[in-house]
């Protein structure tokens, strides 16, 4: 052990390493950045409905936390051979309506194959009832400008939110745009 300390001791075997280390921790930095950036540059684009739930932190600021409608879905929904499980990963198949709003089609165990119009957006399931079970989707919580919290806050009291989510090929999802929806003519 003191062989290998004493080798590192010195100054110019040091720097290599060093520059190897910072040189992984700036490409770690880059990959994550560029998998958001590729997330809504690739991904195939839905519109969720959404209601907020608390629009304010005192720690992290102005967000919006957001419960989806697809997020509690009756038993009907659920694809596998089991009943779903607490904590278990799942696939919910959605398919754009008229409205352009995505809904929900199935809840999978495994990633189905989505024809023309459907896309697949992971979740998780958070709580299972007898006739009904809830997801999360790591969607769940939006950041907005300073003060813009609760404007949004008071349109989802009048009517449901629209929320752009984009889903890559490779599963990620990520909200690219929170608005609230437009009135019906």
């Amino acid at each position: 052990m003191t062989d290998l300390l004493s080798w590192f001791s010195a100054p110019a075997r040091r720097r290599p390493l060093l520059r190897t280390l910072v040189a992984a921790q700036v490409l770690y930095v880059l990959g994550v950045a560029g998998a958001g950036y590729a997330t809504t540059a690739l991904g195939k684009r839905v519109v969720l409905a959404t209601t907020p739930i608390d629009p304010r932190d005192l720690l992290y600021g102005d967000f919006v936390r957001l419960r989806y409608a697809i997020g509690e879905n009756p038993l009907s929904r659920w694809h596998g051979p089991e009943a779903p499980k607490r904590r278990q990963s799942v696939f919910v198949l959605l398919a754009t309506g008229s409205d352009s709003l995505s809904t929900a089609v199935g809840v999978y165990p495994q990633a189905p194959t989505p024809s023309v119009g459907q896309a697949v957006l992971r979740g998780w399931v958070t709580d299972v009832y007898p006739a009904s079970f809830n997801l999360r989707f790591n969607l769940e919580r939006y950041y907005v400008p300073e003060g813009s919290g609760l404007r949004l806050e008071k349109a989802g009291r009048l009517h449901p939110l629209r929320v752009r989510v984009s889903i890559a090929p490779w599963g990620q999802a990520r909200i690219t745009n929170v608005e609230a929806e437009p009135a019906k003519k």
